[in-house]
């Protein structure tokens, strides 16, 4: 959903009370350690807003042979999952105006980033490191499939 889409989604899921979780990543290839963190984003509350990189982010992110997957399927696959509330794609090279906009009760990151790193964390009412999946990376499927 576009943000404006969005704003009046977690504005009424908060009226009600639920608990809103914010995660985000470039999910160019679906794999277990995207399905781990989703799954654990979820548990923290009760709707896990996801926030995907736009084609051109990833792109200046990971590489001018990266995304595999286009912004849009990207984005419906993980919307189809039953851990996932809302998508958003994002065009910047962080989320830090998606999480400004959606101010979660809990923002969830990987373990990789120190907790001063994480960006838009001012927003959150707290913040949550997940232990990443060992050779579970988007990378590694790509290198694997080209050898």
């Amino acid at each position: 959903m576009g943000r404006r889409a969005l704003k009046k989604f977690v504005e009424q899921q908060r009226a009600q009370g639920r608990k809103i979780v914010f995660t985000n990543g470039c999910f160019d290839i679906l794999h277990a350690g995207h399905v781990s963190v989703l799954e654990f984003s979820r548990a923290k509350g009760d709707v896990l807003v996801v926030g995907v990189n736009s084609d051109e982010s990833v792109r200046r992110l990971k590489g001018p042979t990266r995304p595999v997957n286009p912004q849009g399927d990207r984005a419906l696959v993980l919307a189809a999952l039953e851990s996932v509330s809302a998508v958003c794609v994002f065009e910047e090279d962080t989320p830090y105006n998606l999480i400004k906009l959606v101010e979660p009760d809990v923002l969830v990151k990987g373990g990789d980033y120190k907790p001063s790193e994480i960006v838009g964390r001012e927003f959150a009412k707290k913040v949550v490191r997940f232990a990443l999946l060992k050779g579970r990376s988007t990378t590694n499927i790509i290198k694997k499939v080209s050898k």
